[in-house]
């Protein structure tokens, strides 16, 4: 997975699912860290471009 296209308000698809049963979380915030919105419930998680890197399975949804 290429960081490069995961810019501000990209949604995007996890392998898990969030404890919700939620797949898809929304990119509010980019830098050093990644802070995704869970679509389902609201919950904002912050992970490392590592952690990120290895949760995403597929970008659903480019920023327009």
């Amino acid at each position: 997975m290429d960081l490069k296209q995961l810019t501000l308000n990209t949604v995007i698809e996890t392998k898990k699912p969030h404890p919700c049963g939620g797949l898809r979380w929304k990119i509010v915030r980019t830098g050093a860290d990644f802070k995704i919105r869970c679509l389902t419930c609201g919950r904002v998680v912050m992970l490392t471009p590592d952690e990120l890197r290895k949760r995403v399975r597929r970008v659903v949804e480019e920023e327009s």
